[in-house]
């Protein structure tokens, strides 16, 4: 599982450090990254995990649905399979850096089955905004089904 949350640097060669926890998930020593879904983001994936994904998105919908078919061009295009270097870093490459926005500092976040990289400068506005919305709002829990 992937939970906690990391600052890191971006190097000159596009590479981040995984915290040895995120490593330690990605058991074939290679994760998937793609463009987010929702935002300005980055998603990782183990394998099994993405595996996991392609299998539930694949049974919930209908391929044959045009917006599908954008949606699957647009998402799984973007994906790559980046091997761990031998000190523990991903090269992350330049159209996804771009996607989301990153310059230098990054925030790696797990988020159970995956993990998310996020440009600082956009992570900070988005969890403020997540905090106001969910901190002491037993409703917010509720419409959650917790």
């Amino acid at each position: 599982m992937f939970v906690g949350n990391y600052t890191r640097n971006l190097d000159n060669k596009g590479r981040i450090f995984l915290p040895p926890n995120f490593r330690d998930e990605l058991t074939r020593g290679v994760a998937i990254l793609s463009k987010g879904f929702d935002e300005k983001c980055l998603f990782i994936y183990s394998i099994e995990g993405w595996n996991e994904l392609i299998k539930t998105i694949t049974s919930k919908v209908s391929m044959a649905k045009s917006t599908v078919q954008k949606f699957s061009r647009w998402f799984y295009s973007s994906a790559n399979e980046v091997p761990l270097d031998s000190q523990g870093r991903i090269k992350i490459d330049k159209s996804l850096v771009d996607h989301a926005c990153i310059k230098k500092e990054v925030v790696l976040l797990g988020v159970s089955s995956r993990a998310e990289i996020w440009a600082k400068e956009l992570l900070d506005p988005y969890l403020a905004s997540a905090e106001k919305e969910f901190l002491g709002n037993k409703e917010a829990f509720e419409n959650l089904g917790f």
